[in-house]
């Protein structure tokens, strides 16, 4: 019951508004010159454009040309109302407001043609989930039990004793490579067989490579070369 109350209450402030604003925009359109059927044409007109507007905003959300037009057809509506509560001279019109009046029914021709032209936004509709598969009824039957024979295994072979690992053979070092012959001065062979002659003659024994060395004054390799020679 409170809900038709409000309802009611609500319907007869829009029919008190409407029927001011109504009043207000004939006297307006009539003070600027537009006298006859022409005056109550202008109210008509734009409460035509209001409605057009604000339906257009209910059907679509987020359209801003709706939004737009409703604004102007309510500055319209105010404008009247404000302008014919004495602050405007009725009897003299300022020219702006006369061609204002004048252009009015052209703007609310192109704002109605617009409002229903429009294009209305395509709402795209969302991805459809995936669905997933159904098991066929071969994979949801259970599969008949098979017995599967098995083959018989083979005897193991016998065993066979482990032969014996040969035993490891000892690495032969490898012999020492001869060392080089290396030419003696004949000279130098006969200056050494002198040094070798007297010292046999004097100890009794055979000169060695160190000493021999030592008396020439050669290296070791030659001494032991001259050594070996003179053998």
């Amino acid at each position: 019951m409170s809900r038709t109350l409000r309802l009611d209450a609500v319907l007869v402030q829009a029919v008190i508004a409407g029927a001011l604003s109504f009043s207000h925009l004939h006297d307006l359109a009539l003070a600027a010159g537009q006298d006859g059927w022409k005056a109550w044409a202008y109210p008509i007109s734009v409460d035509l454009l209001l409605v057009a507007a604000w339906r257009r905003m209910r059907t679509h959300t987020g359209n801003r040309p709706a939004w737009v037009w409703f604004v102007i057809a309510l500055a319209a509506s105010l404008g009247a109302n404000i302008a014919t509560a004495g602050l405007l001279d009725l009897d003299h019109v300022p020219a702006w407001l006369r061609i204002l009046v004048a252009g009015w029914p052209a703007l609310a021709f192109l704002g109605g043609t617009l409002l229903a032209h429009a294009p209305t936004p395509v709402e795209v509709p969302d991805a459809p989930e995936p669905v997933s598969e159904q098991p066929t009824l071969a994979a949801q039957e259970p599969a008949p039990d098979v017995t599967v024979e098995r083959a018989p295994e083979p005897e193991a072979a016998p065993e066979l004793p482990p032969v014996p690992e040969p035993a490891p053979v000892p690495a032969v070092a490898p012999a020492p490579a001869p060392a080089p012959a290396m030419a003696v001065p004949p000279a130098l062979l006969d200056h050494a067989r002198k040094i070798a002659d007297t010292h046999h003659a004097t100890t009794g024994n055979r000169i060695d490579p160190g000493t021999l060395r030592a008396r020439l004054g050669v290296p070791g390799p030659l001494a032991d070369a001259i050594t070996a020679q003179l053998a």
